[in-house]
Order: structure tokens, then C-alpha cells, then sequence
């Protein structure tokens, strides 16, 4: 069964009174693998909304992500300021498995819309934070002895610089797998690069990790460690 008629089918079959629903995900494109999962949006009028589960149909794997529509507006928008929203772009570019009363266009427009918008404009103190603590990271990669403790410092390195040249280009961000996709339209061959500098860095070759890291930082605006200050919240009577 072709991938969106199963996922319609279960949704029909756990929930027939579905206003709306969506398959989103890497199922629908040429990065499908034979792991990949069904991801599916369904949108309800009220409970058993909100909620997530995670399940077996047929021999898929199913993350299901089930929602009323105004909850689904609730977890969208602090994922947009957090500038990370997997369930925005589920429904930005996933297919329309059902759609019964117009929500389904609706979500749907509506997703696309905020999509292409992009995530809000980064503020000088959120670069400031993500050049300081990849700056403080680097320093400790430099003093870096300890065969285990470079491992996690690299890999921090690697997510860290990642982050910061998608807050320096201004889009959005992503998680394991869709950190590297969200590089590829801005800094095509620096996924690659950082692979290639990681590994050699765990073998104990530095140099080019510790260059690249530089080059990510100086675009962002340079290293900041001295002077760097934040203020803690201030208690209320």
C-alpha cells in the first residue's frame, strides 16, 4: 500500500471523527530509508487532544502527533521563537491525508505561510550567547588530553558551530538529522567539512576542527569570552 493511503487508513481506523490530517516527514521525499516512519498530524475538535504516541501500523513505525487546532497553534508558536518547529513544517510540506470542514486547508495555509516567513530576527544577545559559549568550548577543546572527554567536546563543537551558522544566516533551526538539512541551502559543504575536521580531531589532530570553528565564529561576528556578562532574574516582593 502506497505510504499516504496507509496513513490514511490509520487514521480513519484510531480516529474516524479527525477534522484534519497530515503525513509529514522523510517518507515523502528521496531521503527515505528503510527506517523511516510515518509521521502523522491529526487535528480533532477536543480530547482525547492533546497528545503524542508513538506505535506500530502494519510494518511501520508511527510517530503520531494528534491535536485540536488551537492546541496546535499553542506548540507552534514557542517552537517558532525557539526557531525549531518540527510540527510546523509537518504540516508546511506534508500531504493533506484528509480534510473534513476546511481545517485541513486552513492548517495547512496557514503553516506554509509561517514556513516561508522564516523564524523571528536573532537578537544581538542570543548571537552574543552562542559566540561565548562556542568560544568557551574551543578553549576547553584546546586543553583537551582525555581521550573520552574530547569525544563529547567535539561533538558539542561540531552541533555548537552548526547552530551558530544557521543563527548567523538568520533561518531555522533543526535537531540531529535536520541540523544538517537546514545547512545545506546556506552553507552547502559545512556539514561535510565539520565531519571531516571531527574525525580528525579525534584521533588527536586539532588543528583543522579548531580553523573551522574559528572561521564559523568570525562570521558570527568574532570570539567573546572577556567581558561577557548576563544578569540573572531579579526577585520580586
Amino acid at each position: 500500500m502506497d505510504v499516504i493511503e496507509l496513513a490514511r487508513a490509520l487514521v480513519l481506523e484510531r480516529h474516524p471523527d479527525a477534522r484534519a490530517a497530515f503525513l509529514g516527514g522523510s517518507v515523502l521525499t528521496r531521503r527515505r530509508t528503510a527506517r523511516s516512519d510515518l509521521d502523522v498530524v491529526v487535528l480533532l475538535d477536543g480530547p482525547p487532544a492533546p497528545y503524542r504516541a508513538s506505535l506500530r501500523y502494519g510494518d511501520w513505525p508511527v510517530e503520531l502527533f494528534v491535536h485540536t487546532e488551537e492546541s496546535w497553534h499553542d506548540f507552534v508558536t514557542p517552537e517558532i521563537v525557539r526557531r525549531n518547529s518540527p510540527l510546523l513544517w509537518m504540516c508546511a510540506d506534508g500531504a493533506l491525508l484528509l480534510d473534513a470542514d476546511g481545517t485541513g486547508a486552513r492548517i495547512s495555509d496557514t503553516a506554509e505561510r509561517l514556513a516561508a516567513a522564516g523564524p523571528p530576527p536573532v537578537t544581538a544577545t542570543a548571537l552574543e550567547d552562542a559566540r561565548y559559549a562556542l568560544t568557551d568550548l574551543l578553549d576547553d577543546f584546546g586543553a583537551c588530553t582525555d581521550a573520552g572527554e574530547r569525544l563529547f567536546v567535539v561533538a558539542d563543537l561540531v552541533r555548537r558551530s552548526a547552530e551558530l551558522a544557521l543563527l548567523t544566516h538568520g533561518t531555522w533551526l533543526g535537531g540531529g538529522k535536520w541540523l544538517a538539512r537546514r545547512l545545506e541551502p546556506v552553507a552547502p559543504d559545512l556539514a561535510a567539512r565539520l565531519d571531516e575536521a571531527a574525525r580528525a580531531a579525534l584521533r588527536g589532530e586539532q588543528a583543522a576542527l579548531t580553523s573551522l570553528v574559528t572561521e564559523v565564529l568570525d562570521a558570527a561576528g568574532g570570539p567573546v569570552w572577556e567581558g561577557y556578562r548576563r544578569s540573572g532574574p531579579r526577585e520580586t516582593a
